[in-house]
Parts: structure tokens; sequence; C-alpha cells
């Protein structure tokens, strides 16, 4: 049967952009459906802007230590509205890249929402497309919970990115990555924020040293946290500003936004999925095997919509090697995620790679496993107000002491992760470390200093 295409991903977001690339270079004639914008949520409303966000905020932190380093500094404002118009400038140049480079590659933009009409087709907006290979990549999005009411007062973190103006004080729902990232971000440029959560650490399932670590730097910079707070309602009151009541009666009031950072979930809905006999798994994930078909072999999914990590590099990688293994005689080719190293936008960072030390002690057995740990005031605050810590762990298993995690938050984790990834991922020992001579003065000089 004659195709319209060889391949036609679902998705320009990461994954789908990188299939269909790598896929062209190979001489495949392909086309990539989206209803929104080119780059999908990394470079949108996700990674780009965030970390454009990060570096104002760090910014504004030098200005408030800058002091202590002997500077005269007088601070007449910041404007939000300029950093937020620059922000969204420096994204459409990316997009505006993108679509030239598609065109270069000879893939074809379908512009609108896409969804399965049988194994081989999609219909974008009522016309039909067919392609011999569908590779769904949808991406996800915010999740704000239906259950609690007025639950639509709060923005999702898409609404962060949208906001104009700054607000006085704001309340940000949640304990996960998203959640440190904003709040840390508002406090830093000066709004009067509080995270509200369920726990009283943030960052569930991450190492407990960067748990524990974090919490105390962002309570250490004035960021307000409501603990074991259940959110059961929002209210509007007549100044304008926003109440949250929990479920057990606490009451919070007086924010002009409030933000809901609680997790995200998938895109599928408008795939029409039951067209292919494909379903969702009890997460809504769909299933995929080790190469990232589905049940239908005609028919991939990579990136969020798998429940992999979702992380642009991941999505990337499978995309790239899904093309290798279709059209570059490469069939056992997959993606290892076993040991996937992430950084946390927080403030300050975290850098993090292979097992926490409970994980670690699960897998290995409890006396199999070491630890080494660092906890320090960096240089950068030596002699500043506000002190805030550095702490690293070595997590090591077995009579060879194989490097099993390594965990990071403090200022610079976030670039010196990278390095060590490459040996965490090549299995270096804590004997490896101890051998390698050290930057001094640096943080990343303790991780091969450890005794």
């Amino acid at each position: 049967m004659k195709y319209d295409y060889d391949l036609i991903a679902i998705g320009a977001g990461s994954g789908g952009l990188s299939v269909v690339e790598r896929a062209a270079e190979y001489g495949k004639k392909c086309a990539v459906v989206e209803a929104k914008k080119l780059g999908g949520t990394c470079v949108n409303i996700g990674c780009v802007p965030k970390k454009v966000m990060w570096f104002g905020a760090h910014i504004a932190e030098a200005l408030r230590d800058a002091p202590s380093f002997g500077f005269e500094v007088e601070k007449k404002g910041f404007d939000w509205a300029q950093l937020v118009q620059q922000r969204e400038q420096y994204i459409q140049n990316i997009t505006t890249w993108y679509d030239g480079y598609m065109a270069d590659k000879g893939v074809d933009i379908l512009q609108g929402w896409g969804s399965f009409v049988d194994a081989h087709t999609v219909s974008v907006d009522g016309k039909t497309y067919t392609a011999e290979t569908i590779v769904i990549a949808p991406g996800g999005k915010p999740l704000i919970p239906q259950e609690t009411e007025n639950s639509d007062l709060g923005l999702s973190s898409d609404g962060f990115f949208a906001l104009t103006e700054q607000p006085k004080k704001v309340a940000v729902i949640g304990s996960g990555y998203i959640a440190v990232e904003l709040a840390g971000v508002f406090q830093a440029l000066g709004t009067q924020t509080t995270l509200v959560s369920r726990k009283d650490l943030v960052l569930r399932g991450f190492d407990d040293m960067i748990r524990e670590n974090l919490t105390n730097a962002m309570l250490a910079s004035g960021c307000e946290k409501a603990y074991h707070f259940a959110v059961k309602k929002l209210e509007r009151q007549a100044d304008g500003t926003i109440t949250l009541y929990s479920t057990d009666d606490q009451v919070l009031s007086g924010f002009d936004q409030v933000i809901w950072a609680v997790g995200r979930q998938t895109l599928v809905e408008p795939l029409a999925l039951e067209k292919v006999g494909l379903e969702t798994d009890n997460r809504g994930f769909i299933p995929v095997d080790a190469y990232h078909k589905t049940a239908v072999d005609s028919i991939y999914a990579i990136g969020d919509v798998t429940g992999q990590p979702q992380l642009t590099p991941v999505a990337i990688r499978a995309g790239r090697y899904l093309a290798e293994r279709l059209y570059n005689h490469k069939p056992h080719l997959k993606l290892d995620l076993s040991v996937v190293p992430t950084v946390i936008f927080s403030h300050p960072p975290i850098g993090t790679i292979g097992l926490a030390e409970h994980d670690a002690r699960t897998q290995y057995g409890h006396d199999n496993v070491k630890v080494y740990t660092s906890v320090f005031t960096p240089m950068r605050y030596a002699f500043t107000e506000h002190q805030i810590k550095t702490a690293l762990k070595l997590v090591v298993a077995g009579e060879d002491e194989k490097v099993v995690g390594i965990h990071i938050v403090g200022d610079g984790a976030d670039e010196m992760l990278q390095g060590f990834a490459v040996a965490v991922q090549m299995g270096a020992t804590k004997a490896d470390l101890d051998a390698t001579i050290a930057i001094h003065p640096s943080s990343s000089e303790e991780l091969v200093t450890m005794r």
C-alpha cells in the first residue's frame, strides 16, 4: 500500500521533533502534527521559560547579597513584564528557527489536533493523512484537581508563564519539582510566597538529604510553608484576593494568585485511541515495550505519554533511537533508563542521579550500602546574611563500592552533575573518584575527597 508519509509523529515536542528529524535524515518522508507551537512544553511553557525566570531570580539573589561583598547597590525595582517580554521573544526565536529547520529537512507541519482513524491514518482537523508508521508523542498537561471546590480560581504552571504582572503574595500548592521551582522564583523576585503541602518535606521520593536541605534552604530564604494542608476549597474575597481552606479547617488568606503544581496528566484525550484498539494503563500512560512499540505494530509512543521519566533529554533520546532502529539498521538499540541524571532548578538547585539511599538499601541490602556525605557553607555565602548550605551525598554498594547514587543540593549542582553522570554511567567506584585530582576551591571537589 502507498502511504502519504513514511512516518507521522503526533506532537511537535522534544520527542516528536526528534524522531521526524532523524528519520528525515535517512531519506524518509515525514510529517509532524501540532495543535499549538513547535517545541512543545519544554520550549514554550516548560524548561526554557522556567530557566529564564530562574536566571532572573539568581540575579535578584546576587543583588541581595552584593553589599556583603562591598558593593553599594540601590535597587530601584524589578520589571516583571520586561522579563516576560524578553523571555517570550527568546522563545519565538526558537520556534521560528524550528519552522525553518523542519522545512529544510523536508518535514511537513500539520497544524491542528491529531486523532486516529485507523492504524495507519490520522485525522488533523478533519483532513486525513496516512503513514506506514505513526508515533504518539503528545506530551502532557498540568493537573488541576477538579474535586477541589473552585479549583479554577488557581492557575496551573501554564498560567504562571502567562502572568504579565508580578503578584505581591502567592500560594503555590504542591511539593514536587515544579512546585519548588516556581516557589523559588517567586520568592527570589520579591513575591511573598507560601508553599502549601500535605507533607513536612518537599520532593517525595528523592533522597532524604535533598528533601531536608532544600526545605530548610527555602525557609531560610523567606519562603513560608504551610504543612499538612490538604486544600478543600478556594474562595474569592470581596477585595479580590483568594483564600484557601483545608479539609481540617485551616485557613490561608490574602493571596493575589494561587498556583497549582500537583502533577501532570497525559494528553491522550484527543487521540481517539479506541479507534486502533489502544488503551492506557491505570495511571493514564500508553504501555510500550523496550523499543517503544505499542500493542499495535505500526504505532509507537515516546515521551511523557509512556510513563518514562518526564525529561526532555529522555524524549529526545527515545525519538532518535526509534528512528535509528526503524531506518538505520540498528534494531537492537534501546534506551537505558537505569541511571538518568536530572536537575531541579530550585533555589538552590538540585542535581541527582541513580538511587536514593533508601532505594539502594532496598535493592542491595541494608548492610551492603554505604553513604558518604558533606554539608558546608560554600564561599559564595561565607559572609552573607543568608547562609545557604550545600549538601552532597555519595551512595555506594558492594565490596567494590560502586557508585549507585549521587545527590547534590546547592549552588552549581546543575552544572557539576553532568560530568559525574558520565562516571556513574560507566560504572565508577568510590576508588575511581578518590583517584581523581580535586579542583580547589569548588563545591564539586567534595565528591572526590569524601572520607
